[in-house]
């Protein structure tokens, strides 16, 4: 999938002549976007939300000389042995 969206981004112009600025905007209205569906109870809307936001980020990391994929294995390499506990429905991390 990955490759298929840089791809499409590639013929879109979005790889050549996007900035990481306008990626930022696109992911804070994908994200606003995704709030809604959620508060709306709307599921196709969740599931597009989500997907809209992994399409703007991989194309984001992209630009910046990255893979969705290290991104996301260096996240999850951050928060693999982290302690913390639930709190009001969030997990906050001990410090």
């Amino acid at each position: 999938m990955e490759k298929l969206i840089l791809d499409w981004a590639k013929e879109k112009g979005i790889l050549d002549n996007g900035t990481l600025n306008g990626q930022l905007s696109k992911l804070q209205e994908e994200f606003f976007e995704l709030s809604d569906a959620i508060s709306e109870g709307d599921g196709n809307g969740v599931i597009d939300g989500i997907g809209d936001m992994t399409v703007v980020l991989i194309i984001l990391a992209n630009m910046i000389g990255l893979s969705h994929t290290e991104c996301l294995a260096y996240a999850y390499n951050q928060i693999k042995d982290r302690k913390g506990k639930m709190e009001n429905g969030t997990f906050v991390k001990d410090a």
